[in-house]
């Protein structure tokens, strides 16, 4: 209850000061917007969906790893017929010469053609196909899950770009209020100065001032816009259209106690993808084992042959040796398995296991990571919401030690040191309260990112 009182006085005085910013709300861009704009414009996710893309094609590729090879082919062939008794590797440069054996050398060309078809199909492996297409979809997996951690980093960078400009807009608002108040001392000092009552040194010295908080102006004007840039680059939207909701912080105060607890973080965009990353090792370890297993082969072969030398041996007209008029096949049965590869096969096990050790490290760190960030989002959205609490007291001391500070100035009590010291400490206050109202928004949104819930928070804040 205690906790809900000061949450409804800090909301409460939130709200109040939104009218600091009143001329940019007709046309404000909500944090939701923004970051829908950016999960379908951003460059980076665009070529990141293309990566997933080729994976997808290379895993449809694997599945018809268990196609048969069936060639065709035919050749025709004018030369010689010469040969003699003997066995000889041919290495496969040696081109085949049948029969020709002959008591000399004889020049007479021949034309023999050869027409083959042949089948080599890998029928059974023990699961190395099955292997092969689970090994692939890991592959997608993984790629799917990298391309979720890149959009939800890239939703947080916008958030907190988001987050950045909204603080930025504030402290814009906060300095023109600033050199508003040095101009009325400007003007006081010069009617002063006049009538003789203050020394004209002051002028100079409230000269200075203005054109410091003009400076100061500029300076916060340039982040701005270098915000806007950055913001445009990712999302699509035009630059001068990217204006933070200065309300935003009242509604993520009041929303910070609605957002549930998630006991488990396995759903957590970085561990999916980490844990995708390690299950992926696993399926390449299993595909190493059924590498080395026998395969189970069906060959198979048709082919015919013509020549226009005739049986005896003797070389007929050339026109004789088109067609094909003897004609084969064979089919068979045969089993595959490499023995000396056996050892390679072992190291490659051996290194692929060491993978999958080092990928469950990494995932057990992440997780660890993770939940170390979700106490801190937690602590530090308890201490955003105590210091914004605490906020008040200081910018109404400061508001009224300057009011005070400069009734004593124009009545001639006080130097410029002292009435600038006061004006310094209420200029300080405001800007303390811009930058708590942004601590509590990236509060609550770590406090969303870490926990997986920062959808929840956007539709929230539609």
């Amino acid at each position: 209850m205690i906790i809900l009182k000061k949450l409804s006085g800090v909301i409460g005085l939130v709200l109040l000061t939104q009218v600091l910013s009143a001329q940019v709300q007709d046309h404000t861009l909500s944090v939701a917007d923004l970051v829908s704009s950016v999960t379908l414009k951003a460059p980076s996710l665009i070529a990141d969906s293309a990566a997933v893309s080729i994976r997808q094609s290379l895993a449809r590729e694997t599945k018809y790893n268990w196609l048969p090879s069936i060639k065709v082919n035919y050749q025709a062939d004018l030369g010689t017929n010469n040969n003699v008794p003997g066995a000889y590797f041919g290495f496969g440069i040696v081109p085949s010469n049948t029969g020709g054996v002959r008591p000399a050398n004889d020049p007479s060309n021949a034309i023999s053609n050869l027409g083959v078809a042949t089948l080599d199909w890998e029928i059974y492996n023990f699961g190395l196909f099955n292997a092969q297409n689970k090994a692939a979809a890991a592959d997608v997996n993984v790629e799917k899950q990298q391309f979720k951690l890149t959009k939800y980093q890239l939703q947080t960078s916008a958030i907190e770009g988001y987050l950045q400009l909204f603080q930025y807009q504030n402290l814009v608002v906060i300095q023109q209020e600033n050199i508003t108040r040095n101009q009325q001392i400007r003007s006081s000092i010069q009617a002063l100065a006049k009538s003789g009552i203050i020394a004209g040194v002051d002028t100079s010295i409230a000269e200075a001032e203005l054109s410091k908080s003009r400076l100061t102006l500029l300076e916060l004007n340039n982040k701005y816009t270098q915000l806007q840039l950055q913001l445009a680059a990712i999302s699509g939207i035009d630059a001068v259209k990217i204006i933070a909701d200065s309300t935003i912080s009242a509604r993520l105060i009041s929303l910070s106690l609605q957002m549930p607890a998630q006991e488990n973080n396995s759903a957590h965009p970085l561990i999916s993808y980490y844990q995708s990353r390690y299950e992926n090792s696993l399926q390449k370890e299993k595909v190493i084992r059924k590498s080395n297993l026998p395969k189970l082969m069906l060959e198979g072969a048709v082919w015919g042959r013509g020549s226009s030398i005739n049986q005896d041996s003797e070389f007929g007209a050339l026109n004789n040796g088109w067609g094909l008029s003897r004609t084969n096949y064979l089919v068979g049965l045969g089993i595959s398995f490499n023995i000396t590869d056996i050892k390679r096969q072992q190291l490659r096990l051996n290194t692929q296991r060491s993978t999958s050790s080092y990928e469950q490290s990494r995932l057990t760190e992440q997780a660890v990571n993770l939940d170390t960030q979700i106490k801190q989002a937690d602590a530090e959205l308890q201490t955003a919401v105590a210091r914004l609490n605490e906020i008040p007291h200081q910018l109404s001391a400061s508001r009224a030690a300057y009011r005070q500070k400069f009734s004593l100035y124009k009545n001639g009590l006080i130097n410029i040191i002292e009435l600038n010291i006061a004006l310094n400490l209420l200029y300080r206050a405001e800007a303390d309260f811009a930058i708590a109202k942004y601590t509590l928004c990236r509060a609550v949104f770590q406090k969303a990112i870490t926990r997986n819930q920062v959808g929840l928070v956007l539709n929230s804040l539609k």
